[in-house]
């Protein structure tokens, strides 16, 4: 029987910080004690060559009726048959990018976090891709893209900015390989990297409008494991 590996080095001090995290650290919004639709989503972090993460993320399809066009971890509501939220979000992984489960550990379980809009209440569910294996999007019509991104391109300063949202919200970015990341994703993303140490100063006074239709980039290829 094949022993899982270790996480590797890079993952302290995230680790132990997120084991501490708070709601408060990811957004001001208070999480309701009750109420709300249970979802999750899974943060996978893995590593392509030796002591360089990336994390997964996908595009939604641009023909969706909610959240057409944007950057998301994979995830989604919760199924009755669903053990936990762990499993919840290893599910959705699996059916919108093919994840295989048994190839992640899961390390911990973020503070639930409260999205308004949607009326959602969802679990970062933070992970290590111990064997990565080539994913894609299994429906077109709900996933038009999949990338790896390394973390050193959404740490680099010139991919950095804020976006300004027609209601007059305004949080962090990230605008790199023809993707604009944005909102709950890009607020998750933009709290780890400090919580790691990998994020430096980067212009926070960059602030542009949210555009009407982000752009969307296609993926006819899957995404490689480890080269």
């Amino acid at each position: 029987m094949t022993s899982t590996p270790p996480p590797p080095s890079w993952w302290e001090p995230l680790l132990t910080r997120v084991r501490s995290a708070r709601t408060a650290d990811f957004t001001p919004l208070p999480t309701p004690s009750a109420g709300g639709r249970a979802s999750a989503v899974l943060v996978l972090l893995g590593e392509d060559q030796p002591g360089e993460p990336d994390v997964l993320l996908l595009q939604r399809a641009a023909t969706l009726r909610n959240h057409a066009g944007q950057p998301a971890f994979p995830g989604g509501a919760a199924d009755p048959d669903d053990v936990d939220l762990r499993a919840t979000a290893l599910r959705e992984a699996e059916e919108e990018v093919g994840l295989d489960p048994s190839s992640v550990t899961v390390l911990a379980d973020l503070p639930r976090l409260w999205i308004p809009v949607s009326g959602f209440v969802v679990t970062p569910i933070l992970a290590w891709w111990h064997r990565p294996h080539p994913v894609h999007p299994r429906e077109p019509a709900e996933v038009a893209h999949v990338t790896r991104m390394p973390i050193r391109e959404l740490v680099d300063p010139d991919n950095r900015l804020q976006v300004r949202h027609a209601s007059g919200w305004v949080g962090p970015a990230f605008q790199l390989r023809g993707m604009l990341v944005w909102g709950f994703t890009a607020g998750v993303l933009s709290t780890l990297l400090e919580m790691a140490g990998w994020s430096g100063p980067w212009p926070a006074d960059r602030i542009i409008d949210l555009p009407p239709s982000p752009p969307t980039v296609s993926s006819p290829e899957p995404v490689a494991g480890p080269g």
